[in-house]
């Protein structure tokens, strides 16, 4: 029996399935971040090959080398990270194998005619488009330090710098503030400057703050409401930036979304489509993906 492996790798998880030459999952596997330039690729490898591991465990199959693979991996833009980890992959998990960023396999999962633009809003957040004659572009993914505007980090921060102008009284009263306190566990303000900075917080635990400003955005707060649709409006930015790249005109985008901050945040959505709109531009039909490595195994069924 002929097997495939699709991945789905980022800044806070990695997700495999196991499938047969017919795309039909066998097993599934899940494990810790694969982004090489924010995990380091020693970690990569190792958290690929667990989350493979545990798919081969579910599919009740001993783990061997696939017919083909298909890895869908934030981070692997650059021309070295991309050899090296696929140099990697060919002797440890399939002759062939195909590695593309996470837009890529987000456009195959979300996209019929495999055209279009696909927005990523995870831990941190990248547009990625595909026009119809098969030229491709991208915006963002630039990492948290300079970019990732959108992301669940990059509200997460935005939430840390509201509730510490907050706590000096020089911005608006917040209720995020406590709620970020609550959720460390610290007594009083100044111990965010402790909490932040002298255990050196990996990225993902910043991102984390980003579902307690949609809980205080439900609740009425103004600000968190203001945060995320900022993070919907930086979101469009990126995607109408694909578009202007690609010189789509006159025509409707098929438009893929994935990422936990857009697809479990009614609010943010809707500001990011309003702001799709006011550029002039028609997204349609627009399809939130649950499970972006469905496009992964996509492209590794037709490796066969």
């Amino acid at each position: 029996m002929e097997l495939v492996i699709g991945l789905d790798g980022g800044g806070s998880r990695t997700r495999v399935r196991l499938a047969n030459a017919h795309g039909e999952t066998l097993g599934a596997g899940e494990a810790g971040p694969s982004n090489p330039q924010t995990a380091g690729l020693d970690a990569a490898q190792r958290e690929i090959m667990l989350a493979i591991q545990r798919a081969f465990d579910r599919a009740g199959i001993a783990p061997q080398r696939v017919a083909a693979a298909c890895l869908g991996i934030g981070g692997i833009e650059r021309a070295d990270a991309n050899a090296e980890l696929k140099a990697w992959a060919q002797a440890t998990i399939a002759a062939r194998v195909k590695m593309l960023n996470d837009g890529e396999i987000l456009l195959a999962a979300g996209c019929r005619d495999n055209w279009g633009i696909a927005v990523i809003a995870g831990t941190g957040s990248i547009a990625w488009g595909r026009s119809r004659d098969g030229r491709i572009a991208r915006a963002g993914g630039w990492g948290y330090l300079i970019g990732d505007e959108g992301s669940s980090f990059d509200l997460g921060r935005e939430a840390l710098r509201a509730a510490v102008h907050a706590a000096d009284r020089r911005g608006q009263e917040t209720r995020l503030l406590p709620a970020i306190l609550e959720h460390w566990g610290l007594s009083e303000p100044l111990d965010l400057i402790p909490r932040v900075y002298g255990s050196a917080p990996q990225p993902a635990e910043i991102a984390a703050l980003a579902p307690l400003v949609a809980r205080v955005a439900a609740e009425g707060d103004q600000i968190a409401r203001g945060l995320l649709a900022y993070a919907g409006e930086a979101l469009a930015d990126a995607a109408i930036a694909v578009a202007h790249q690609l010189e789509i005109e006159n025509e409707e985008i098929p438009l893929a979304l994935t990422g936990g901050l857009v697809l479990g945040n009614e609010l943010l959505r809707e500001r990011l489509l309003q702001a799709l709109d006011t550029f002039g531009y028609h997204f349609t039909p627009v399809e939130l993906v649950h499970e972006p490595v469905t496009g992964a195994i996509r492209l590794a069924v037709g490796m066969l």
